[in-house]
């Protein structure tokens, strides 16, 4: 594969800080090798594979901050870093790789384009990633694995969305290559079809017929246009919960929200999507003032997963840089959590 760059045990290392009578997650989780890794992934005892897509392109595709290309590193120096233990070994995790396409960020942003043809631009290059991750995730699908994706923007629920909805029905697991989504998400992310970019991958997705039934939790009011608020209203396929029906009117508490959710998808295999924007003060394109705690993050991830049909984890638009200067580190560490809970929460069920 062009842009995606496989890791070696011996990089992982490097990334580890080894601490005598300790174990840390790096030390136990697989890798593989770009010649061999197909083979690798389907004899593989590891039952999750965690792939970055670390890219703003999508981001930018849709006029925000870039950044969201700046957290994969962060998350994976937090991540190898904590331990392994009874509550999670890492020895069922196989950590295989990123995708890079910095070379078409370059090629956009140091030629003579007006602002107009940037944005065109990047829309355009959000199809070539849209090809890539779909073939990968429809290959890790199918060797009957389950993808945790760390972005990157929300754009990339779309290929991942098709590509593992295709692995999973080249394995008869499903009658139709579609699946369902829960999103915890400030935005819709259903904006009109006016070419890819990290706001509209739910809009693609469904319109090509790979989404199924659609749950948001925690939209804010202040944020959806009300166009998309009628398509939302008119579709019996989609359902929502706002953050201000949660926090402000009280009308149902967050776990309630999230049981609806799960519920309301659960009669086919589901995508778990979690957008860093949603969470109050995490580092972001759409970074808010006013959302959820990082604790009810942890706890969405941990119910969804053993309680959704999941069939993948998709973390996004996280970044511990903004292309503006903002800069938080945690944010990696903040992903670390969401990682290791959802495969405690899988390994529950």
């Amino acid at each position: 594969m062009k842009h995606f760059k496989f890791y070696s045990k011996k990089e992982l290392i490097a990334l580890t800080n080894p601490r005598r009578f300790e174990t840390k997650m790096g030390e136990r989780i697989q890798t593989t090798k770009e010649g061999e890794w197909p083979n690798v992934l389907q004899q593989s005892s590891a039952k999750y594979v965690i792939v970055g897509i670390p890219e703003d392109i999508g981001v930018k595709a849709n006029l925000g901050v870039g950044g969201a290309d700046s957290s994969w590193t962060s998350f994976l120096q937090a991540f190898l870093n904590i331990q392994s233990n009874d509550f999670c070994s890492g020895e069922d995790i196989l950590l295989l790789g990123h995708f890079d396409f910095g070379d078409i960020k370059y090629l956009i942003e140091n030629n003579a384009f007006n602002e107009e043809e940037k944005i065109n631009a990047y829309r355009h290059a959000v199809n070539t990633i849209d090809e890539e991750v779909e073939k990968l995730m429809k290959i890790i699908s199918t060797a009957g694995k389950f993808p945790i994706v760390i972005g990157g923007g929300h754009n990339n629920a779309y290929p991942i969305l098709k590509g593992v909805s295709k692995g999973l029905l080249k394995n008869n697991e499903i009658p139709l290559a579609q699946l369902n989504a829960i999103n915890l998400d400030a935005h819709s992310d259903y904006r009109t079809m006016e070419g890819r970019h990290s706001g509209n991958a739910f809009r693609y997705a469904e319109s090509d017929g790979f989404l199924g039934k659609y749950s948001i939790v925690g939209l804010h009011e202040n944020y959806i246009s009300q166009n998309v608020l009628v398509d939302i209203y008119s579709n019996p396929f989609m359902q929502y919960t706002s953050y201000e029906d949660i926090f402000l009117r009280e009308r149902k508490s967050f776990m309630q929200a999230v049981g609806q959710a799960v519920d309301f998808t659960h009669d086919s295999y589901t995508g778990i999507e979690l957008d860093l924007d949603a969470v109050q003060n995490a580092l972001s394109s759409a970074h808010t003032p006013s959302g959820i705690s990082a604790l009810l993050a942890r706890q969405y991830i941990t119910y969804t997963s053993k309680h959704a049909r999941a069939a993948y984890l998709h973390i996004c638009e996280g970044a511990s840089q903004l292309s503006d200067g903002r800069k938080d580190e945690s944010t990696g560490k903040l992903i670390s959590y969401l990682v290791s809970d959802f495969v405690k929460g899988m390994n529950e069920r």
